[in-house]
């Protein structure tokens, strides 16, 4: 469990990108979300990502990468993974709350959006408990959720 644990949000380098690629999640959650691989390739190609691998201490548990669009304003969490070894444990909630926190503090942050794919086991609930709630919009084929900043 996570008692004593120290969640953090940490930029990837060389030294330690690798611990990145190996996390996964459970066999049933694949079809949820990309791998940290293809994430990782899609940041090489996007300017607007923002990437970090989620650490307690010095384990990698986790992978977070964001939509930040300065010029709209517009954020959204574009992956958001946390290893099978280490779901269930709170380790989920706390890291994303780093990252509202991180958002909330951006230019202009008025809102946090993220999407989801329909069916079993998808991650709606999780997101409620932080407060996301539906707009009623789906987009290629994911359901979209925000999270308002008052």
């Amino acid at each position: 469990m996570m008692a004593e644990s120290q969640i953090a949000l940490r930029e990837l380098s060389k030294s330690n990108y690798r611990d990145i690629l190996k996390l996964k999640v459970a066999d049933h959650q694949t079809g949820f979300v990309a791998s940290n691989a293809i994430s990782l390739a899609q940041a090489l190609f996007h300017s607007q990502a923002w990437y970090r691998g989620i650490y307690d201490g010095d384990i990698a548990i986790g992978f977070v990468m964001l939509d930040l669009d300065m010029d709209k304003p517009e954020y959204y969490l574009w992956r958001y993974m946390i290893d099978e070894k280490f779901q269930g444990q709170g380790y989920g909630l706390k890291a994303l709350e780093l990252v509202i926190e991180y958002v909330k503090a951006l230019p202009g942050s008025t809102e946090f959006l993220l999407s989801y794919v329909p069916g079993a086991g998808n991650p709606k609930g999780f997101y409620e408990k932080l407060g996301f709630i539906d707009t009623g919009i789906m987009e290629e084929g994911e359901v979209i959720m925000k999270l308002e900043f008052r």
